[in-house]
């Protein structure tokens, strides 16, 4: 193999990494942001469930 070939196949593979990390990145912050609405959904639900303990007690298996 030529020197510009491997020249261009390495350059290739730099981008494709580059590219491989900036996705995992994006993927890892909306993880992230994802994780921080859970952690507030079940904050809220717990809330919900000091003021008023009745609610969610009783499941309605008929339906």
């Amino acid at each position: 193999m030529d020197i510009s070939g491997i020249s261009m196949a390495l350059s290739q593979i730099k981008t494709n990494t580059e590219l491989g990390t900036k996705l995992l990145s994006k993927a890892m912050d909306t993880n992230e942001m994802m994780g921080e609405g859970i952690v507030k959904m079940i904050d809220k639900a717990s809330m919900e469930r000091s003021v008023n303990p009745a609610v969610g007690g009783n499941v309605d298996y008929s339906v």
